[in-house]
């Protein structure tokens, strides 16, 4: 049975895997404007937009319809489904998942309990399970058994976006925002944690790398992802640099992209992160 692999428009995943996927967008508004995340407006375009515009921009989560057209889709051609979302605590897409799913045979929801990359590496492993030839019901399975494996892990240029979008509390943000400290955060439990702090872009690259050390370290024999957001990815460039001893001798390639619109609303521009399941 052909094995469909659904993400939302927040799950960031290499060049090499998006093909490979169905995407259902959320929204951008800047204002009065209205955008579909990578349908209307592109990533770079967003970001453009974010640093031009005196406008904070707002985001809504995907629709059942939405869903439910793929679903049909899915349902006519005979095949099944395994739909990945943002953590339902970051968003209510996981809800309108499942009220498109009802009715439907064939169709698993996974709430995958975090977001971004930290997602897009969830899907890249249903990715890897379908070619595996685990059906839908096995790897929804699978993804609920592995997702708590996964570390997300975020070194911020400011939790000012974070906080005029609700995801973190005003007093966590004012003490981001003093003496130029850089705020290292991860997805917990399905929501925005503030973990750590550093002073400076160098401080925050070797914090980042303990973080990720005290996570349990790399799993490299599964999927990992670097992000990075705004229009340049110059800050992660220098991060894996820094960070070099983590990565060297246990992976030829290190694959990146640019974190997705409704994400970098609330993480503003200058962002790096890191995805990956720990050694269990």
């Amino acid at each position: 049975m052909n094995v469909k692999i659904i993400v939302d428009s927040t799950v960031d995943m290499p060049g090499s895997c998006r093909d490979q996927v169905s995407v259902v967008p959320l929204t951008v508004r800047f204002g009065d404007e209205e955008y579909l995340d990578g349908v209307t407006i592109d990533r770079a375009r967003f970001y453009e937009r974010l640093v031009e515009s005196d406008i904070l921009p707002s985001t809504s989560q995907a629709t059942p319809d939405a869903f439910a057209a793929l679903f049909e889709q899915v349902k006519q051609e005979g095949g099944s489904a395994v739909v990945i979302t943002i953590s339902s605590k970051l968003s209510g897409t996981y809800q309108s998942a499942c009220l498109a799913a009802e009715g439907y045979r064939n169709i698993y929801v996974v709430d995958s309990q975090t977001a971004a990359i930290g997602s897009g590496i969830l899907a890249e492993y249903a990715l890897r399970c379908a070619k595996e030839g685990l059906n839908a019901a096995a790897i929804a399975a699978q993804l609920e058994r592995k997702k708590s494996d996964i570390c997300l892990v975020a070194l911020l240029d400011t939790l000012e976006y974070l906080k005029k979008g609700g995801r973190i509390s005003k007093t966590a943000a004012l003490a981001g925002g003093l003496l130029n400290i850089k705020p290292v955060v991860t997805v917990q439990d399905g929501e925005v944690v503030l973990i750590g702090k550093a002073r400076g872009s160098k401080q925050g690259n070797n914090l980042l790398v303990e973080k990720i050390v005290a996570c349990g370290g790399i799993d490299f024999s599964m999927p990992l992802l670097l992000g990075y957001s705004g229009l340049s990815d110059a800050l992660l460039k220098k991060y894996v640099e820094d960070s070099g001893a983590l990565w060297q001798g246990q992976t030829q390639t290190l694959e990146s992209t640019m974190i997705c619109s409704v994400v970098g609303t609330h993480t503003g521009p200058g962002v790096v992160a890191v995805a990956f399941f720990r050694k269990v």
